[in-house]
C-alpha cells in the first residue's frame, strides 16, 4: 500500500468513529487530557487545513487547532461530521504526487517532505479516534493493517513534548498490538471497557 492508501484507510477508520458518535456527545470529555470530543476532532479538521496549505503551497498561520491548544473545538461550531468530511475532501484533492514530494518545515519534525507528514497524521488518526469512541463506549478497532507501521513510526519519533502524548502507560499481559501500541501513546485501554 502506498502513503495515501494508509492515510485514506486511517481517514475512514477515525470517520467510523466520528459518524458513530451520539450528537449529545460532542462535548463530553475524550481521552485527551483538557479536551472534549468536539475539540478533539477540532484539532483533527485543522490538521487536515494544515496539510491542505502545506501541500498548495499557501501560508496557514491559525493556530487553533495545534496540538496543545485550548479550545480547538471553536473549529466546529456545528455539524461534527460534516465539517470534518469537507475538511478531509479538501484535504485529500490536494495530494498529488508533486505535493507529496514538496519540503515543508515543521515544528515537530523539521525540513521532510510532506508525504512524511502524512505518514505522522496516519498514526494521529488511529490515536485520535480511540480518544473519541472509546469514553464513549464505543467498540474501536483500529485497522489492523495500518497499527504495525504506526506502532514502529511512534517508536522512532520523540512525541513526549508539550502538547504531544502523554507517559507511556503498562499495557495488561499478554495485550494484543491495538493495546500496546495505544498503551505507548499514553492511552489506558481500560477505559474502553470500564465506561
Amino acid at each position: 500500500m502506498t502513503t495515501i492508501d494508509h492515510y485514506r484507510r486511517a481517514q475512514d477508520g477515525f470517520d467510523r468513529i466520528v459518524a458513530t458518535l451520539p450528537a449529545d456527545r460532542w462535548d463530553d470529555p475524550s481521552a485527551c487530557s483538557e479536551w472534549s470530543n468536539r475539540d478533539v476532532l477540532g484539532h483533527v479538521v485543522w490538521g487536515q487545513h494544515l496539510v491542505r496549505h502545506l501541500a498548495t503551497g499557501v501560508p496557514y498561520a491559525s493556530g487553533a487547532g495545534a496540538p496543545g491548544a485550548p479550545n480547538p473545538g471553536q473549529l466546529i461550531p456545528s455539524d461534527p461530521v460534516g465539517t470534518w468530511r469537507a475538511a478531509r475532501a479538501a484535504s485529500v484533492a490536494t495530494l498529488t504526487p508533486d505535493a507529496l514530494a514538496r519540503v515543508v518545515r515543521m515544528r515537530a519534525f523539521g525540513e521532510i517532505p510532506l508525504e512524511g507528514f502524512v505518514i505522522a497524521l496516519v498514526t494521529d488518526f488511529l490515536a485520535h479516534a480511540w480518544d473519541i469512541g472509546a469514553p464513549a463506549g464505543l467498540e474501536v478497532r483500529l485497522d489492523p493493517d495500518l497499527v504495525p507501521g504506526c506502532f514502529a513510526w511512534a517508536r522512532t519519533n520523540d512525541l513526549r513534548v508539550p502538547g504531544g502524548v502523554g507517559p507511556e502507560v503498562t499495557p495488561p499481559p499478554g495485550a494484543d498490538e491495538q493495546t500496546r501500541f495505544l498503551a505507548f501513546l499514553g492511552r489506558d485501554a481500560a477505559m474502553a471497557v470500564s465506561r
